[in-house]
């Protein structure tokens, strides 16, 4: 350091700042000459503010104005490249589809930015075992993925070694490493498969039956994981939804049940074709390329179930099951009131029983079901409910093995009717009509005359079905 006002002066240098209060740099006081005192970590201290003064050494006054300058501290390639983020540990399925493989490595360097001492590479330089092929790919000039080609096989490999090496571009050039533990996940890669390929079993119709028998599948993935749990479904036979297959969450098992009633007309067999597959999709790692199941190259596989449907012995059905006769009361006895029909899909042949006649006022013949009056009948009887109406049962009894009734209760199977022998404009003569069917829209209304005792029909309200129906009563 030198300055052109010392001439004829006693004086002395001096310079201050960070790099004199650190010990970097001092200066002779009658020279000027600047010297280092010890070396300079760059990445500490990259540039020095120097501020210069020559004094007066006879009285310590400035001789000139003070001089500030830096002194730029060169960087050399000391640092190596570092991995600041990256998972040690990582898990990775067996199905994974090649590329991404879901890990992101981040390294940095601390030399000066924008120079080859800074500057570096991410590569994997070790890898075991060795397939599939794992690479770095460049995301910015510090971050790195690691993608993947081809295809894991849990039973090949469970878990593996990566090397990951970061080696910056300076002379020399100074690396550092890295390694991640990549564990695979066992996924579906064995389809299940039945134990038996056929069962045959025979039920009575109309009845549920929960745990009729059960499907023993075997499967080679790991226990208790999705690509292991079996689903069962059915390929054909159960259109009408009558049978069930549930899967015992502890067995692996198949529960077929029947869930719903049908009456068969007779024994009938049904066949049923039903497969299995698991809860996760099934994929298939094959010479290095990852197979997905499409029902050619990998078919679930299936079963044939025959169950013989026993037909048993319906009771014969009333068509209707409800009918309404009228009677007037006091009528003489002997007429036939009613004659019922009724079909039985199991047999030709049945016989018709009298269950309900409380007032013993009709009989019922055996082979015909044909009501018939057997006495007169009497409105005022306790046996006539409120509403004129006498109920009676009949039952119809088939020939089967072993053989089926079907009893039919009549709410409204007699009605008595509002012609009355009692004393003329009495209570007990007066009429009071009423509408037993055809009139649930209120279209029609029924009404006494005072004088005659007649019924009188009138039409009180206009629909299309009062304007364009004949209706009986």
């Amino acid at each position: 350091m030198y300055n052109d006002k010392i001439q004829d002066k006693d004086f002395r240098f001096e310079i201050t700042g960070e790099a004199v209060t650190e010990g970097y740099l001092t200066i002779n006081e009658t020279t000027g000459d600047v010297f280092v005192l010890k070396s300079v970590d760059r990445e500490k201290y990259d540039c020095f503010h120097v501020i210069f003064n020559v004094y007066d050494t006879d009285t310590n006054q400035k001789i000139d104005k003070e001089l500030a300058f830096d002194v730029e501290v060169k960087d050399i390639n000391d640092n190596p490249p570092r991995f600041i983020d990256f998972p040690q540990t990582f898990t990775v399925s067996e199905s994974q589809v090649e590329g991404f493989l879901g890990v992101e490595v981040i390294a940095q360097d601390i030399d000066e930015k924008n120079t080859k001492n800074s500057t570096f590479n991410i590569t994997v330089v070790q890898q075991t075992p060795l397939e599939p092929n794992i690479q770095a790919k460049w995301i910015d000039e510090r971050t790195v993925h690691l993608n993947f080609t081809g295809c894991f096989d849990y039973e090949k490999a469970k878990d593996y070694k990566i090397t990951l090496e970061a080696k910056d571009h300076g002379t020399p050039p100074l690396s550092s490493t890295a390694v991640i533990s990549l564990n695979v996940r066992d996924t579906n890669t064995h389809m299940p498969e039945f134990k038996k390929k056929e069962f045959q079993t025979e039920v009575d119709e109309m009845k549920l039956f929960r745990d009729v028998f059960r499907f023993q599948v075997e499967d080679k993935d790991t226990p208790n994981t999705d690509g292991w749990r079996a689903k069962f479904f059915f390929i054909s036979g159960n259109e009408e939804g009558i049978f069930k297959v549930e899967t015992d969450p502890k067995t692996n098992e198949g529960i077929f049940s029947i869930v719903k009633e049908k009456n068969y007309e007779i024994t009938t067999t049904v066949q049923l074709e039903i497969g299995v597959e698991n809860i996760e999709p099934f994929t298939k790692c094959v010479n290095g390329k990852l197979i997905k199941q499409d029902g050619k190259l990998y078919r679930p596989d299936s079963i044939n179930v025959t169950v013989t449907m026993i037909d048993d012995n319906d009771p014969p059905v009333f068509k209707p099951p409800k009918a309404d006769v009228f009677e007037k009361e006091e009528s003489e006895p002997g007429r036939v009131l009613f004659t019922p029909k009724v079909y039985d899909p199991d047999s030709t042949s049945f016989r018709f029983v009298l269950v309900e006649d409380p007032a013993n006022w009709v009989s019922v013949d055996e082979k015909t079901g044909e009501i018939r009056a057997t006495k007169k009948m009497d409105r005022e009887s306790p046996f006539v409910d409120v509403d004129n109406v006498y109920k009676v049962v009949i039952a119809a009894i088939d020939d089967g093995d072993p053989s089926a009734s079907k009893m039919e209760t009549h709410d409204d199977l007699l009605r008595l009717a509002v012609e009355d022998k009692d004393t003329p404009n009495t209570d007990g003569w007066r009429a009071k009509y009423f509408f037993i069917s055809g009139n649930e829209e209120d279209v029609f209304k029924l009404e006494t005359d005072p004088i005659t005792n007649e019924g009188i029909l009138s039409i009180i309200k206009v629909t299309p079905f009062a304007l364009n129906k004949s209706e009986g009563f």
